[in-house]
């Protein structure tokens, strides 16, 4: 296996960029996700780091090689597509085996290789079995297979899991992270669904409009986002964004939303800006009679143990994720209170995050 070092990549289209300035590294044997939504520049990363797209700018290290104007052929490199493309006139033996076969391998080594590789996804039962008759599943078990029977240096993977169902889809994503646990392969993943990042990678580049807005791992990503688009992408229900104005000052531990004192981690730097957004999660917020920053409960959604609560303020809609013993009423007036060491504060304008006692190690794309 072996580490992916990218530097300033950069990838035009006439006019249009769609990447721009790329850098990081991926650490041999590490699961690495490019998340963002569609058209943010991330299956395009995935293709120059493959090589079938050439960068316009920049360097691609495979192993300290620089690989950026090389052949997908001369990169030792297995790409694992959305779409299956298997050959369907083959079965699951041959399908699996057919890369091999192209390299001129002994038939008897291919068949080790096969069986081997088989028995690692846990299709070794299905080996003779037509791959026309097989489930979404078990094709894109197939389609595994046929990457890792060669035994490359990375593994690249293109939203594998775009076309299977929720239930196949909820069960590739624990096998994936199982097998990658087992083989430790180098693993380049392209997704734009939070649910496959969060559950399967070491680290995660989250993207938009061909800039990596921020690189960490998925606890430092949900805690600590670097950028209002980070916070507002990250998290099922997404970060609550309450508009407010006033700058503050370094060493600030509290700030003054229209009259509600709310205390937030110390501030490390300051802002003299009037326009800031506050940011907290769902369940950093709790309702408190006494608390100065009020509004109207919406309505509720009840998820057996917690419910999510909607609730109009006049800086728009909060969530707070809370017990569902928590009684609350549509139409009533509660008083909301955060939890102030998991509190951002943002700067409207650019969406950067400043930094605080909890920010001091977030990492910025």
């Amino acid at each position: 296996m072996a580490e992916i070092r990218v530097e300033q990549l950069k990838k035009t289209f006439g006019d249009f960029v769609a990447v721009r300035n790329s850098t990081f590294t991926i650490p041999d044997g590490s699961f690495f996700v490019m998340l963002g939504p569609s058209g943010c520049g991330k299956t395009t990363t995935l293709r120059m780091v493959a090589g079938l797209e050439l960068p316009s700018e920049g360097k691609i290290l495979l192993d300290g090689e620089d690989v950026a104007f090389k052949p997908a052929s001369q990169r030792d490199i297995a790409f694992v597509f959305q779409l299956f493309a298997l050959y369907p006139h083959m079965n699951v033996r041959r399908n699996i085996g057919f890369p091999l076969l192209c390299q001129g391998m002994p038939k008897a080594e291919i068949r080790a290789r096969v069986q081997e590789t088989a028995a690692l996804l846990r299709i070794d039962r299905l080996l003779d079995m037509p791959v026309s008759g097989l489930s979404g599943g078990d094709r894109q078990r197939v389609a595994l297979g046929r990457a890792i029977v060669r035994r490359p240096k990375a593994f690249l993977m293109d939203e594998p899991l775009g076309t299977l169902d929720t239930e196949f889809r909820e069960l590739m994503i624990s096998e994936l992270r199982q097998l990658h646990n087992r083989i430790k392969a180098t693993t380049v993943y392209v997704t734009h669904d939070q649910h496959e990042a969060m559950s399967m990678a070491d680290h995660i580049a989250v993207m938009n409009h061909g800039v990596i807005e921020q690189l960490g791992t998925p606890q430092d990503i949900y805690d600590r986002p670097a950028t209002l688009f980070v916070a507002d992408f990250i998290g099922s229900p997404a970060m609550n964004l309450i508009p407010f104005t006033g700058g503050v000052a370094p060493g600030a531990k509290a700030i003054d939303v229209d009259g509600a004192k709310v205390r937030v981690p110390e501030l490390a730097e300051g802002n003299g800006e009037s326009e800031l957004v506050l940011g907290a999660r769902p369940e950093h917020v709790g309702f408190d009679d006494e608390s100065q920053f009020r509004g109207e409960v919406f309505g509720t959604e009840y998820l057996g143990t917690m419910q999510i609560v909607t609730i109009k303020t006049a800086h728009g809609q909060v969530k707070a994720r809370v017990p569902a013993h928590v009684m609350v009423k549509t139409g009533e007036i509660v008083g909301l209170s955060f939890m102030e060491d998991k509190l951002s504060l943002f700067e409207r304008k650019n969406g950067r995050a400043l930094k605080s006692t909890r920010h001091r190690e977030a990492v910025h794309g």
